[in-house]
């Protein structure tokens, strides 16, 4: 469970364990007072949770280790997928690495749920801004993603109490699933759509760019849906229209005229 939590979660982990076996406990069972206590007391029984504290530290900072190693990992997946964008060669399990680096590295904290095998029901939970969302990963290569997978997240963002999900497939999704999915906080995402906001944006590699809302009227992203904004690239200074959910999606458009 350690090697899915961020790898300074168990370093910090294994100091506390360490800490409390081995000084903790004698100091409490000591100041108790009876037979147990008198034990500790004595220094009779405090090899024995000394020995259990290092192998508690040796755990968790294993476990640390693992969970950087695996995030080391994610990254150079990403980085090769995002030159190559061969998403089809990946195995189920790399095709869910890649999709929560995705979120990572769009500020998200990721949680690898391991729930899904090669084909299950929430596969990451991710958070930002205090909002809760659900991720299911769908590595069907030429299946379509039907209304019923829709629906069963449906029912998991209810359950969960999540604020959204999402479904992210390799391959497209029925008419059926996009039209239950309009209207409602259920993001579906193709490999295509995947492999696009992977791909460096030309002026928004250092974040956000400045922008400025065109108003209630203007025009919805024609990849999301969201509003279209007019935007200053910082380094040539040129505008055009971005759309306000970078970088969640990094639809951009010259200005019209």
């Amino acid at each position: 469970m350690l090697t899915k939590l961020p790898w300074p979660v168990g370093f910090v982990a294994g100091i506390l364990a360490f800490l409390a076996v081995r000084y903790g406990i004698p100091w409490y069972l000591a100041q108790s007072g009876g037979p147990i206590g008198k034990a500790f007391a004595t220094g009779g029984a405090g090899s024995s949770l000394s020995l259990l504290a290092w192998v508690l530290l040796g755990v968790c900072w294993l476990a640390a280790g693992l969970s950087f190693l695996g995030r080391k990992q994610r990254a150079r997946l990403y980085d090769s997928q995002a030159a190559r964008l061969q998403l089809e060669a990946l195995s189920w399990r790399q095709f869910e690495q890649l999709v929560g680096e995705w979120f990572r590295r769009n500020g998200h904290s990721v949680a690898e749920t391991g729930g899904g095998g090669s084909d299950g029901g929430v596969d990451l939970v991710v958070r930002k801004n205090g909002r809760k969302e659900l991720v299911q990963c769908k590595q069907w290569r030429r299946r379509k993603v039907d209304v019923a997978t829709v629906r069963e997240m449906w029912g998991l963002l209810q359950h969960h109490r999540a604020d959204a999900v999402w479904i992210v497939s390799l391959g497209p999704f029925t008419s059926d699933a996009a039209r239950f999915a309009n209207g409602k906080p259920i993001q579906l995402v193709t490999g295509a759509q995947l492999i696009s906001a992977m791909r460096p944006t030309p002026g928004l590699s250092d974040g956000p760019a400045r922008e400025t809302y065109a108003g209630t009227d203007a025009q919805p992203c024609p990849r999301c849906g969201s509003p279209m904004a007019r935007r200053q690239n910082r380094k040539t200074g040129e505008a055009f229209l971005g759309c306000t959910s970078f970088p969640r999606c990094r639809e951009t458009q010259a200005l019209p005229g």
